[in-house]
């Protein structure tokens, strides 16, 4: 072991990991204790606890603890901030001033039906800035592709074929197309070390948004160097890249607020963190011998195949005594987020399912404590959101029985007024105002941090503008918290009920945003339920409405609200008024710069005529003899049966006779994935006279000399 690995080793001793885990358990213990007595109290007054107060009294505890989890963990992050940050860190193993000798690196990006651009741009610019850190004969890139539309399979094909000689990639650019989709992300990852895993050392996992400079990169194999019982290294991507208002909220949230929660996360998990997937170091040989994903009892949703691997993975991988930790201090480190609320909750509907599915998890035998406590904050991410819901209904059921029965529950003559309640009983008022402490002291904290460093608040657009920003997002978080509440509620109770979820590609960006048809057929529900819960509480005590209506006004104003937070009109004029920027778009870093920039060329080349367009890919592999070469020589050559070849035979003569349009997603898949069809394809195209070809191809060779006269990488990079 190095000096360096080694005082690492003697930071995390276990005695002082229990100390700092003592002090954030004992918080948090005192924290719920102390508004459980307040509740306890308020219940107890009349004539004690009974009948529906003790579930309610019981839910209390439950989402009390969850909000006190992240209070005090962002109270130890602003500590630990505050005395200029924590000794204990992982990035502080290294000696930054020192040439580390790197060792063979896999950076590996599972794709499934992305824009090609967006893929294959990242790629050049994370290609290109390791390049200039002078460390690029230790890394080997790997696209992992899943796609399952013709069209897409052969964009990414002649793109990968453009960067490699765009770059001089050939050798250590590689290109990867599974025949058969088998267990999603993990088992493409899964594929690919089975096939090449064993010739690195390490890999780093990317999704298809991800950009990471190549500093970064050249870090985290450093601080595995230096650290060899270091198994896997998180690091905390920056969301960058929004342009709806729902996309710009969320972005400014996750820059302004989550350095001092993922600086107190580090404080108490150390070297026993989690995993999120991707942006991240793994190291190779023990994740291939400890990883691999067990199928879990009965049927989906609960059951088969793990979909949200990576918090099993780092159980995994520290149940065999590699450590996991959370580098999150380092710098130059991206991803996109989804670009509005639909959206979003698209995305929670896939993960909802695979946290459900931890549950079994949770009590298996050699997991360490902390990792069955990261299981449990992923399941109870989602399913707090239906037990706040019971808690409101049933708070709301309890009101009503005191109303409609004052003979035994007493009078609510002096509950006129939105404050009488309080006067009467001033526990109520400390109790709310202690659960609004806790809820917004971090982000109050947060913002207060920036405004103190002048240089900080200009990197937000100055003082002004971050704080009018943090106020408009705060205000708008309240109102979204409801609709995430019923959206994850119906989640859960789908996933109870047995549905399950399907692979499909997450929207990037928000085109013309939602349109008025979805947003009715997606939040009509919460808005009548809105609507029948407000007006029954408002006749039945006013009071109690107005204490509801942060909570109804979310729902009743799902609609239009996640209509304009859609729109990327909007999300521009936020920034021209200065409101809602980040670092990373007052000072772009160079690899946003260059991605940006290469993107905007790239996109205004890319006008293939309309009638072709949606198989312009099947097109450019029958057509043209260099893309046609370039697939078949990334084909397995097989022997199909007489069978088999008298069904190719036909589908290519209906291919050919009749148009693509006429042949399924699966026959055309299937024809892409036959060399020698392949091969006839281009030679009977170009040998048959134009009377026996669809229109399609006719046009498709008329406009052949006009499509290619444009550089094949301006259309598809």
């Amino acid at each position: 072991m190095t000096t360096q690995s080694t005082r690492i080793s003697q930071i995390i001793a276990p005695q002082r990991l229990r100390r700092r885990r003592a002090v954030f358990y004992s918080s948090v213990l005192l924290v719920t204790s102390l508004a459980t007595w307040f509740m306890a109290d308020l219940l107890w007054r009349d004539d004690g606890i009974k009948g529906l107060e003790w579930p309610l009294l019981i839910l209390f505890v439950i989402l009390f603890a969850q909000i006190a989890v992240g209070f005090v963990t962002a109270l130890l992050g602003f500590y630990v901030i505050n005395r200029g940050g924590d000794r204990q860190c992982i990035t502080r193993s290294v000696n930054w001033d020192e040439d580390t000798p790197l060792a063979s690196t896999a950076i590996v990006m599972p794709v499934f039906n992305e824009d090609v651009s967006r893929v294959f741009e990242g790629l050049r610019v994370i290609y290109r800035s390791l390049q200039e850190t002078k460390k690029l004969e230790n890394f080997d890139f790997f696209i992992l592709s899943d796609s399952n539309q013709p069209n897409q399979w052969i964009q990414e094909e002649i793109a990968w074929v453009e960067l490699c000689k765009q770059v001089n990639g050939f050798g250590r650019i590689f290109y990867r197309k599974r025949r058969h989709q088998i267990n999603k992300k993990a088992g493409n990852v899964a594929d690919f070390l089975r096939r090449w895993g064993k010739r690195y050392r390490y890999m780093v996992v990317l999704d298809a948004d991800s950009i990471m400079s190549g500093e970064a990169i050249v870090k985290l194999v450093a601080m595995m160097e230096k650290n060899p019982q270091a198994g896997l290294i998180q690091t905390a991507p920056r969301l960058v890249y929004g342009e709806s208002l729902y996309a710009r909220l969320q972005q400014f949230a996750n820059r302004l607020y989550s350095p001092i929660f993922l600086a107190g996360l580090n404080y108490w998990q150390q070297h026993e963190g989690n995993y999120w997937g991707h942006n991240a170091i793994i190291r190779v040989q023990p994740f291939m011998d400890h990883c691999a994903l067990p199928d879990l009892p009965g049927r989906e949703p609960f059951g088969g195949r793990i979909l949200s691997h990576d918090f099993v993975e780092a159980a995994l991988i520290r149940k065999a005594g590699w450590q996991v930790w959370l580098a999150h201090d380092i710098e130059g480190t991206y991803e996109e987020g989804p670009p509005t609320l639909i959206d979003s909750a698209k995305r929670d509907r896939r993960w909802c399912q695979g946290n459900m599915q931890h549950a079994w998890l949770i009590a298996v035998r050699g997991f360490r404590p902390a990792n069955r406590i990261h299981l449990l904050m992923g399941v109870m991410a989602y399913v707090s959101s239906p037990l706040w819901l019971l808690f409101l209904v049933l708070s709301t059921i309890h009101v009503f029985n005191q109303v409609l029965d004052p003979a035994k529950h007493g009078s609510f003559e002096d509950y006129t007024s939105a404050f009488g309640y309080y006067l009467k009983v001033p526990e109520a008022f400390i109790l709310f105002l202690f659960t609004l402490l806790l809820l917004f002291l971090p982000k109050a904290v947060s913002l207060i941090r920036v405004l103190q460093d002048k240089n900080e608040a200009e990197r937000f657009g100055g003082r002004g503008p971050v704080a009018v920003s943090a106020i408009l997002e705060t205000a708008l978080s309240v109102l979204l918290a409801p609709i995430h509440m019923l959206f994850n509620s119906r989640f859960v109770f789908s996933t109870l009920l047995g549905q399950g979820v399907s692979w499909v590609t997450q929207r990037r960006g928000a085109e013309d945003g939602t349109d008025w048809r979805e947003a009715i057929l997606t939040h009509g529900g919460q808005t009548v339920f809105g609507l029948v819960w407000g007006v029954s509480s408002f006749i039945l005590l006013p009071v109690f409405f107005w204490w509801l209506s942060p909570v109804l006004a979310g729902l009743l104003l799902a609609i239009p609200l996640s209509i304009m937070l859609s729109k990327e009109s909007l999300g521009r004029q936020a920034r021209r008024m200065g409101l809602l920027l980040t670092p990373e778009e007052t000072q772009p870093p160079y690899e946003l710069r260059r991605l940006t920039q290469n993107l905007a060329e790239c996109y205004k080349h890319m006008r293939p005529i309309e009638t072709l367009r949606s198989d312009y890919g099947l097109l450019q592999a029958v057509l043209d003899p260099y893309i046609n070469a370039v697939h078949v020589s990334m084909l397995r050559q097989r022997r199909p049966s007489e069978e088999s070849r008298d069904w190719f035979s036909l589908l290519r003569h209906r291919l050919l006779s009749e148009g693509p349009e006429q042949l399924t997603s699966k026959e055309k898949l299937a024809l892409l994935l036959d060399a020698e069809s392949m091969i006839c394809l281009h030679e009977e195209l170009w040998r048959h006279p134009g009377a026996s070809l669809a229109d399609w191809w006719r046009l498709a060779m008329r406009q052949y000399n006009v499509l290619t006269a444009a550089p094949i990488t301006a259309l598809y990079r």
